[in-house]
């Protein structure tokens, strides 16, 4: 009873909406490095558990992030398969769709925003699939529920060669995806020359040493299809969260040395997962204990340096707390119209 309570009034006290700005004078296709949005990590229910999590992702304001892992059912009565949004593999067969739990939440933001026109802060959402396998009927049934919803994702056209990066079409959602080969042959190879690239592509770097040199891990410039950088936080830390310790200087430059690089590639680039809470705060929400650098003020201290190191994606379980950071950490000249 008493963590039951517990629970209730710690969701009380950080379930308020805060704005996101937008950066003033954002260009038409956001570059690398314009903007730092916080991402919302693991943002789906798990089983019948923590299904308000897109809701108080989207509460946040926009721009932002949200990630949805996604797990291939087939069903033994039918034999028919579906992509649900799932922590658990093999799923279940009772989890939300993507298009149930994502595309139908988002459509009232996606209409206002086309009513609205374009203010110069699309995309306002980045939607980041995490598959939890690479079947290649899984991977080509998305991208056919993502067609359905063409007109709401920023795209590019697939050109004559995927090192040639044509600009992007933005919209208010733009889909990332991981970096598996599996991925890129059903979402841009074997697109054909008049189709329109609708989800793109994380840079290889799960093979290597996380503590490499960032010029060595990040060796990939963006091309057509892949053009982000997807890190977890072990390629600042050794050892990641849980053997963090103080921040220091080093780490700092660490840090920024890794985010200059991908900007420099052109990449966008994310962290997961940067999270600080006590062990009730972390079974109260269904928090993992690898991501917890174990106290709110050891993650609001990497919150902030990756938001000076101008992180484009810094992903969180504590959504409304690290907004919070982001729209106070942005220096004034750069902030732009709430949402």
């Amino acid at each position: 009873m008493h963590r039951l309570i517990y629970c209730r009034a710690l969701l009380i006290a950080i379930s308020l909406p805060v704005l996101q700005p937008s950066l003033a004078g954002a260009q038409k296709v956001p570059a690398p490095g314009s903007r730092v949005m916080m991402d919302a990590h693991n943002c789906y229910p798990y089983f019948e558990w923590w299904s308000d999590r897109i809701d108080r992702a989207l509460s946040a304001g926009s721009p932002l992030a949200i990630e949805q892992d996604l797990g291939w059912y087939v069903d033994p009565r039918t034999g028919q398969g579906r992509s649900l949004v799932t922590h658990g593999d093999p799923p279940s067969g009772h989890e939300p769709t993507m298009e149930q739990y994502f595309f139908s939440r988002v459509r009232p933001i996606v209409e206002k925003a086309f009513q609205d026109g374009n203010h110069g802060d699309w995309p306002l959402i980045t939607l980041n699939l995490d598959f939890k396998d690479n079947k290649p009927e899984h991977i080509a049934a998305v991208l056919a529920l993502l067609r359905q919803h063409r007109d709401w994702l920023t795209s590019a056209a697939k050109g004559s060669s995927i090192e040639a990066v044509q600009p992007l079409d933005v919209k208010p959602i733009l889909v990332l995806t991981g970096e598996s080969d599996a991925q890129q042959a059903v979402f841009y190879d074997q697109l054909k020359d008049e189709d329109r690239v609708l989800a793109f592509g994380a840079i290889h770097t799960a093979m290597k040493n996380p503590q490499a040199a960032p010029e060595v891990i990040g060796d990939q410039k963006a091309n057509n299809y892949r053009r982000w950088w997807n890190n977890p936080w072990s390629v600042v830390e050794a050892g990641g969260q849980t053997k963090a310790g103080e921040w220091t200087e080093e780490k700092m430059n660490r840090l920024r040395a890794l985010v200059e690089q991908a900007h420099r590639n052109g990449l966008w680039i994310r962290f997961y997962t940067l999270d600080g809470a006590t062990e009730p705060e972390l079974s109260c929400h269904g928090w993992y204990r690898n991501y917890n650098f174990g106290s709110l003020q050891a993650a609001r201290i990497r919150w902030r340096a990756a938001i000076a190191a101008r992180v484009d994606y810094i992903a969180s379980d504590q959504y409304e707390l690290l907004v919070t950071e982001v729209t106070s950490g942005m220096a004034p000249a750069t902030l732009g119209r709430a949402r």
